[in-house]
């Protein structure tokens, strides 16, 4: 959920602080949609749910930056046996996505090397931006944010998950590729890391802000919107006056948009109503 670095302490433990890591089931598959610090935590939930037998698992990633690869090391089934990982990526901004991961594991980081994991772990560098994992269509797309990056849609009998953890928007009606690319998505999960007033200060960093975040999401006539890449010095209290915003800003609308922050251990089923709208805390 958090952006660039894990953010840990009490005026983070609502929304949480570990940095970039999704799980979406379906069909008996498990996908985990990128490798931030919150990935640790899904091993071990895995590793209890799974207590025996093979474990397969497919991890896609958006780009290599730090806070998108750094749980790698510290996902407890990479040291299982039984543990088959597929992980898919585009290629590195300037190594490939084999050096990329196993580098950070290398002895001047960190104390167990990547050769040395007895799990079999396949990486995969994609060139074809459509394929399937089991029954679930994958499509992939580039973001505007620096170095080589993507988001992805996820397709399912149940419905359409986009993912951006990261990127920028360009000037209102310039993108309709990605326009087209998360319409009427069940759940859209967009990098929305800045409000207004911040953007301006951080144009061309890659990121996005609130306001475009809902007007693409309005564009697109998604059905759930999750503001995602919070800013490592934005607290509970500042996540909620975004959503706040967020909500305003679809309610001048007059639209059905149902709109949130992302946080730690939320559970979203597709094909079901979206929850009512939580009470947030005052500022």
């Amino acid at each position: 959920m958090r952006g660039s670095i894990a953010t840990p302490g009490p005026t983070t433990v609502r929304y949480g602080g570990n940095t970039s890591c999704i799980e979406v089931r379906h069909g008996g598959e498990i996908v985990i949609l990128d490798a931030g610090t919150g990935l640790r935590l899904l091993g071990q939930a895995l590793l209890e749910e799974f207590p025996e037998g093979p474990l397969n698992l497919t991890l896609l990633l958006s780009h290599t930056h730090w806070d998108h690869i750094q749980g790698l090391p510290f996902f407890g089934p990479i040291y299982e046996k039984r543990c088959h990982l597929r992980i898919v990526g585009c290629e590195g901004a300037r190594k490939g996505l084999e050096e990329a991961l196993t580098g950070q594991m290398e002895t001047t980081y960190f104390p167990v090397p990547f050769a040395k994991l007895p799990s079999n772990i396949e990486i995969e560098e994609f060139t074809n931006y459509n394929f399937h994992i089991g029954p679930i269509e994958v499509q992939a797309h580039r973001a505007n944010h620096p170095g080589v990056c993507v988001g992805y849609r996820l397709t399912t009998p149940d419905g359409r998950i986009a993912f951006f953890p990261d990127t920028e928007p360009r000037p209102e009606g310039s993108d309709p590729a990605l326009l087209e690319f998360i319409q009427s998505a069940d759940v859209l999960i967009l990098d929305s890391q800045y409000n207004q007033a911040e953007y301006e200060k951080h144009r061309g960093w890659g990121h996005g802000c609130v306001d475009e975040s809902v007007a693409l999401a309005l564009q697109a006539h998604v059905r759930s919107f999750y503001l995602f890449h919070h800013d490592p010095n934005h607290d509970d209290a500042t996540l909620d006056q975004f959503v706040r915003h967020a909500r305003a800003l679809v309610k001048r609308q007059k639209s059905t948009l149902t709109v949130d922050a992302a946080r730690e251990g939320e559970t979203i089923k597709l094909g079901v109503p979206a929850p009512a709208k939580r009470r947030l805390q005052k500022a």
